[in-house]
């Protein structure tokens, strides 16, 4: 049996029509195009990440998951609708804007068989100045007001925009309409899903030249116009060595550290833990091994993995199932 040890994977590139080459900053060796997504660690029909360290190097996530099950991925680290992995890393480059879009929840009947809601946080690892994203309606726009201001070409008169800085964080529960726009750079954890409906696209072609698809009626139908429970913050004031949660969810929480010393910590039964470097470089180690850790870098933690040490200048998110 193969001892536990933190995973790195081979990410998963996905050209989009709004990336770019921002990714680059991070060292990753990006295909030729407009690259937007980096799937970090992915456990998806629509791009499975595989393992590039250790005894296991080779191996897709899939087959991880399968072949070690709750001992290393912990009693909550499957979804209950398609026994997968439950969450999906990436790193988004936002060279232009996104789609204006919503993600359904877990029970819309609309949901491809075996595919998940969609709730997710982004943490902004880049910001140009003047950036800001789509993150809401404005106040009093229920479906009849959105309806008749798609149908009349206003649909921006009724979308709530945000600026954003680097470390800015946002809680997105599905059923909230959002968007990136040009100029950010995000580290996203959300469920381990590929399923968006667009409202708008600003009316420009997709990477093979034709209008991309809309999605007006399961938008409309998914849209929480009460609100869904989304969330934002600065975290300029998380403390050194001690963890700041920027999200918490049915399906993950999500906190910020900023290693300056040797930082003593531990994995539990219940639970994988995720580590995304966002900036600075450090040493993850383990047993009598050691990592380098630097920015743009992801880990999968073994829940069985047991204690570890972060050393070194860095700042990491911590993701667990809760």
């Amino acid at each position: 049996m193969t001892t536990p040890y933190p995973l790195k994977f081979q990410p998963e590139f996905k050209e989009r029509v709004w990336g770019g080459r921002a990714l680059t900053q991070f060292g990753l060796d990006l295909p030729e195009g407009h690259i937007g997504e980096g799937w970090m660690i992915g456990d998806h029909p629509n791009g499975t990440t595989k393992v590039i360290n250790g005894e296991l190097a080779g191996q897709g996530l899939d087959q991880v998951r399968e072949q070690y099950g709750k001992e290393w991925f912990g009693l909550k680290g499957f979804s209950e609708k398609n026994g997968r992995f439950p969450l999906l890393i990436k790193l988004l480059d936002c060279n232009d804007d996104l789609s204006v879009q919503v993600h359904p929840t877990d029970d819309y009947e609309g949901l491809p068989t075996g595919e998940l809601g969609k709730t997710e946080m982004w943490y902004v690892l880049d910001a140009k100045p003047g950036a800001k994203i789509i993150y809401g309606l404005k106040d009093g726009v229920d479906r009849e007001a959105l309806a008749a201001a798609i149908a009349e070409g206003r649909i921006m008169e009724a979308l709530q925009e945000v600026p954003v800085q680097a470390g800015d964080s946002f809680y997105i529960p599905a059923g909230t309409v959002h968007a990136l726009c040009a100029g950010v750079v995000v580290a996203e954890v959300q469920q381990n899903s590929d399923t968006t409906y667009r409202l708008y696209d600003y009316n420009r072609p997709g990477l093979d030249g034709k209008p991309r698809e809309l999605h007006i009626e399961d938008s409309l139908n998914v849209i929480a116009y009460e609100g869904a429970g989304a969330t934002r913050m600065k975290t300029d004031n998380a403390e050194p060595n001690e963890w700041l949660t920027l999200a918490e969810s049915p399906y993950f929480r999500v906190e910020k550290g900023i290693v300056t010393q040797p930082w003593s910590l531990s994995t539990t039964a219940d639970s994988f833990v995720i580590l995304v470097v966002c900036e600075g470089k450090g040493t993850l180690r383990w047993a009598d091994q050691e990592l380098t850790l630097a920015a743009g870098e992801c880990f999968l933690l073994p829940a069985n993995l047991g204690a570890y040490t972060l050393e070194g200048g860095c700042t990491v998110l911590r993701s667990v199932a809760p």
